[in-house]
């Protein structure tokens, strides 16, 4: 067990399950979408829901939704400043099924471009994204890590690694999924070293490679 286990990450309070996660599944949603925002709908599960408002949970989730790491002074205004930025931004509650109290769900929206992004903050500032845009996957935010979208065929993995291992990146951690044979599979690639913008474009000009989004460590 190291310092961070015990004291929990540097961030602005009051409590890392409810600022510090939150604003890091903020975070994500943001690199994934890859745009400016001009909609944001925020659905808060159980715990979140109950106390949000009072813990700062919406400042952080858009604090992190303007791109503000958990040490970032701006987090506490960061409603006002989405304003200024002519972002559209509602809070909801919602039940959700089979999910951690600390869940969230957020819908991101510029123009006909959509994302929808499901996390939950499980404790000591930790996160899991669990699923993006109906696709299952398993993101905590801890290593440069890979999401890719690709046919789910024979060979496909293999190919994907291949390439990796082309650019010397060493895997740490990988997890495939998929709804359905021979349909789509979502894999989640933890690497060692960062991952450079060519082998991004390279991934994304592979044949049944759909989409390929980089998220480096929050």
């Amino acid at each position: 067990m190291g310092v961070f286990d015990i004291m929990g990450p540097v961030m602005i309070g009051p409590s890392s399950s409810h600022t510090a996660g939150a604003a890091k599944i903020g975070r994500l949603a943001r690199l994934l979408f890859r745009d400016k925002i001009e909609q944001a709908r925020i659905y808060f599960h159980g715990s979140f829901a109950e106390t949000y408002h009072g813990h700062g949970t919406d400042k952080a989730v858009v604090g992190g939704l303007l791109g503000y790491k958990v040490d970032d002074t701006r987090i506490k205004k960061s409603l006002e400043i989405a304003r200024q930025n002519g972002i559209d931004v509602k809070f909801y509650s919602i039940k959700m099924k089979d999910v951690h109290p600390n869940t969230v769900l957020i819908k991101l929206k510029k123009g006909d471009k959509e994302l929808e992004v499901t996390g939950s903050s499980i404790g000591g500032g930790n996160i899991v994204v669990h699923n993006i845009d109906g696709y299952e996957v398993n993101i905590r935010g801890n290593y440069p890590t890979l999401w890719v979208l690709h046919r789910d065929k024979p060979g496909e993995v293999g190919i994907i690694t291949s390439i990796l291992g082309c650019y010397k990146l060493n895997i740490a951690f990988m997890r495939v999924f998929r709804k359905k044979r021979g349909t789509i599979g979502s894999s989640i690639i933890e690497l060692d070293q960062d991952v450079d913008e060519d082998i991004i474009d390279h991934l994304q000009g592979m044949k049944d490679i759909l989409k390929v989004r980089y998220i480096p460590p929050l």
